[in-house]
């Protein structure tokens, strides 16, 4: 099929040379992935299977869908966020590399939706994932459709909760890995990804200085980990806000000073949420702020930051600068929301780097080969892919890295299997 006759939604086709070189840019620096396209060329693990990823339409998940097209599959991608997306690698996709992509950046909801439909009527054997969106719309609205599907990855903690509560209802009609529980997933991707491309959001959408700054985290998980370390790093006062007793005292084991948001809200300059939950940061908390706070959201959802109620107390809302946005409150005061309380490393910066999601999308794509071995074998539950296959993705890593480990002598191997002095 010509690009040309190619049914699709994107900003603009003249994009595609720009977005060719974006794609070709990532490649160089996922070796990883590449090795497993290589294999996947040979192999052909997934002929004749239907693929539809809802994911953040950037660089890396065009390699990661250009892998998964190597192995057989025929795929289709759809945006998982409204504002991450690369109009530019979208292009590309459908130019270059004969994939539908139906992404805008800056698309209506409505238009997100119906591109989450495009998706369905794809009718998908598998199905990668970055929020679970897909999967939980086409439970809900095409169950029967629900029964053909092989299986599912899903990337993110959020999208992780949304599957274990639907394995906890019963109403999981297909097994799913969850990417995101794999060691060479949320150790570096969370950690040194998260960390450091919502550092970089932050500085692109406001550029202000994090030195002597108070920056609140809420949320102390592997992504709050992260950020917290890089803005320490950049000479911040960090303050941990958390509701898990072991991560709490592990932030303030690290250093950190760690308190309840409602007190926080009131010491805070920057203000970062990476809970995937909902209302993190409430009215209550906005209306407290000091007059010039500045908050951003690195969490899956739009509403870790509760900014549609807080309307309701602004006077004025305008536009500063692409991706920030001041909202002028009936208290005399002003808050700086960025990226309309998205996803600010993907929305106002370019997401992760393509070092990092190398490793996550070797577990994608590698989630996706076990699932197709393994069809009809799983349970309709949420899986973990297997330690093997982690331990593979890290080998795989250092080996592009050019470091050397090493290996246990078989004195040693007996020693640490024996029980006996």
């Amino acid at each position: 099929m010509l690009a040309a006759e190619m049914k699709c939604d994107i900003k603009d086709i003249s994009l595609a040379e720009q977005g060719k070189n974006n794609i070709e840019w990532a490649l160089k620096d996922m070796p990883v992935l590449r090795q497993i396209k290589k294999r996947f060329e040979e192999e052909k693990p997934f002929k004749g299977l239907k693929l539809a990823a809802c994911s953040h339409v950037t660089k890396e998940t065009a390699a990661l869908c250009l892998t998964m097209q190597a192995g057989g599959a025929d795929a289709i991608l759809v945006a998982s966020n409204p504002l991450s997306t690369q109009d530019d690698v979208a292009a590309a996709l459908v130019k270059y590399y004969n994939i539908p992509v139906f992404a805008v950046a800056g698309e209506s909801v409505e238009q997100y939706k119906s591109h989450i439909e495009e998706a369905i009527n794809h009718k998908p054997d598998l199905i990668i994932e970055d929020g679970c969106d897909l999967v939980s719309t086409l439970h809900i609205e095409h169950p029967e459709l629900a029964d053909k599907v092989i299986g599912s990855t899903e990337e993110t903690t959020t999208g992780i909760i949304r599957l274990q509560a639907m394995e906890k209802e019963g109403t999981l009609r297909f097994p799913a890995v969850g990417v995101n529980t794999s060691l060479t997933k949320h150790l570096y991707d969370n950690r040194y990804g998260t960390g450091q491309s919502s550092i970089d959001g932050i500085l692109r959408a406001a550029n202000i200085l994090i030195a002597g700054k108070t920056v609140v985290i809420s949320g102390y998980g592997w992504c709050g980990r992260g950020c917290a370390l890089r803005a320490k790093a950049m000479g911040a006062n960090v303050i941990v806000c958390e509701v898990d007793p072991l991560k709490a005292l592990e932030a303030a084991m690290e250093g950190y000073r760690v308190m309840p948001i409602a007190k926080a809200a009131k010491e805070g300059d920057i203000f970062l949420t990476v809970t995937g939950d909902k209302h993190v940061v409430d009215v209550e908390h906005l209306l407290s702020m000091k007059d010039g706070a500045f908050v951003a959201n690195a969490g899956h959802f739009d509403w870790e930051i509760n900014v549609g109620d807080l309307k309701a107390y602004t006077t004025e809302i305008k536009q500063i600068r692409p991706s920030l946005e001041e909202y002028k409150l009936n208290n005399g005061k002003s808050i700086y929301v960025l990226s309309e309380g998205r996803l600010v490393n993907l929305s106002a910066a370019e997401g992760h780097p393509a070092s990092v999601m190398d490793m996550s999308f070797a577990n994608q794509a590698l989630g996706m080969e076990y699932i197709v071995k393994n069809r009809g074998k799983l349970d309709k539950k949420l899986h973990t892919l297997p330690h093997d296959v982690d331990v593979k993705i890290a080998e795989l890593k250092l080996k592009t890295m050019g470091i050397e480990i090493d290996t246990l002598t078989e004195e040693q191997k007996i020693y640490l299997n024996s029980w006996k002095i």
